[in-house]
């Protein structure tokens, strides 16, 4: 029989680099929301300065948000000496700083370099905003964004709604089909004794 994944596994953000404009709202709404008053004029007078747990990254000419995949597993969890780095029940990756001795193995473990870190000697790493999940709220990160970069919800209504768009897209002459280019056969290398008869061509032996 098969078993049921948790409903946890059927949401995720969507990450679209198309749209975002490289504004980093995302950063400070992360920012904000693990200060500790949670207010953005607030925080920006809080000793140490929170800091943001997603970052915004410029590569191949477009802007990309890099934050926690949450994997499962997870190399940083498996890498962990001391438990810091685990899952909570709701299945998302978190560190407790309590228990994190600052060894960095998670930074060396992590495929996408993103644990962080901070100036406490501890690593601190996005948590999906495991408490607004628990509310039914969605991460800061996704509810700052102004152009629909980060989504966030139901894998599957996620993907449907993007398929949606693409297809008006190519409907509506906005994207381009798939162009694939056949590489040119090479011409294969010419033949030293050809060019030696057409050397000695007009050569004509006498009786």
């Amino acid at each position: 029989m098969a078993t049921v994944p948790p409903s946890y596994l059927e949401y995720l953000i969507y990450v679209d680099p198309e749209r975002c404009v490289g504004c980093r709202s995302c950063e400070i709404a992360c920012a904000v929301e693990h200060s500790s008053s949670k207010e953005l004029f607030q925080a920006v007078f809080e000793d140490p300065a929170p800091r943001p747990r997603t970052k915004v990254v410029p590569a191949a000419g477009v802007y990309v948000p890099m934050r926690c995949m949450h994997c499962d597993p997870a190399p940083c969890v498996e890498a962990c000496p001391t438990g810091a780095m685990h899952r909570t029940d709701e299945g998302f990756v978190v560190s407790d700083l309590e228990k994190c001795i600052g060894c960095r193995t998670c930074l060396l473990a992590c495929p996408f370099g993103h644990p962080t870190y901070d100036f406490r000697r501890k690593v601190v790493k996005c948590d999906h905003c495991v408490d607004r999940f628990r509310v039914g709220l969605p991460p800061a990160c996704v509810e700052a964004c102004p152009t629909g970069a980060l989504r966030y919800g139901r894998a599957e209504d996620i993907l449907d709604r993007e398929k949606i768009r693409r297809a008006a897209e190519m409907v509506l002459g906005l994207a381009e089909a798939a162009v694939v280019y056949a590489k040119p056969a090479e011409r294969a290398p010419r033949s030293p004794l050809a060019s030696l008869r057409e050397m000695y061509e007009a050569v004509r032996w006498s009786e």
